[in-house]
């Protein structure tokens, strides 16, 4: 099994602290969001590559930030907001690149969980031919609507995907964590070809459930999706007080 972490978006929401940083490199209660995703995927025995793609702009970061780790980066080749490949792009243009035929789990870089990955996978062999996404209930319609909202059978298998409703019908979301069957993987260049969206990696799971098996792995353990400022904060103080560290009124990167 092979892993990808998704880390080539350019973080507007984020300017100008993103000008110079790259939003998976910004310390989060005093280490790099993506230092932790990795240390996760580093307990799950199944996985025996390691795989980020970015831009040109931030590249140089990720290659420093790599040294001494056994991470691939991979530059997309992109500079900015306007020629950016997308997601579902970016992890095409990974599996060509690294020619991947495997089982593939795809994490967003901006993704900050607290479940155990090994736990998520072995939910996800369980299932044969078969994907799989991490699920949360966010406990508000409100916020669910920025997330993409799931109705799982009693097994569950997703019945239904909606990606950022306006009218979201439960506040179960599905998260940025995606256990993908290699022959799941197989469809992503179809997929793409019938244009059907190069951006936000759920449209992708959208697609999919459509015509292939896809179950939802509830957790409920802490979750933080670092889109903007205010969300950056308080996943920065609440693992800073984990950390023994005192909770600060305004982010910084030092």
């Amino acid at each position: 099994m092979k892993a990808l972490v998704l880390a080539a978006g350019y973080a507007t929401r984020l300017r100008p602290l993103t000008d110079t940083w790259a939003k998976e490199l910004l310390p989060v209660g005093g280490r790099p969001i993506i230092d932790r995703i990795v240390e996760g995927l580093g307990a799950v025995p199944e996985i025996d590559e390691v795989h980020v793609v970015t831009n040109a702009q931030k590249a140089p970061g990720f290659h420093q930030w790599a040294r001494g780790r056994d991470v691939r980066i991979h530059d997309d080749g992109t500079t900015s907001n306007d020629d950016k490949l997308g997601a579902i792009g970016d992890m095409q243009f990974v599996i060509e690149r690294a020619q991947m035929d495997d089982d593939l789990l795809v994490i967003a870089g901006d993704n900050l969980f607290e479940f155990r990955l090994a736990d998520f996978v072995a939910f996800w062999r369980s299932h044969g031919v078969a994907s799989a996404v991490a699920v949360r209930d966010v406990g508000s319609l409100e916020l669910a609507s920025r997330y993409g909202v799931v109705d799982l059978a009693p097994d569950g298998r997703i019945r239904s995907f909606v990606e950022k409703p306006a009218d979201p019908q439960s506040s179960l979301a599905a998260t940025a964590t995606y256990a993908y069957h290699r022959d799941h993987v197989r469809l992503v260049r179809p997929y793409l070809e019938a244009e059907h969206g190069s951006d936000e990696p759920g449209r992708f799971l959208g697609w999919l459930q459509r015509h292939e098996p896809v179950y939802g792995w509830v957790f409920h353990e802490s979750w933080h999706d670092i889109g903007n400022y205010e969300q950056l904060l308080e996943a920065d103080n609440e693992l800073r007080v984990a950390a023994g560290l005192p909770p600060r009124s305004v982010y910084s990167p030092d």
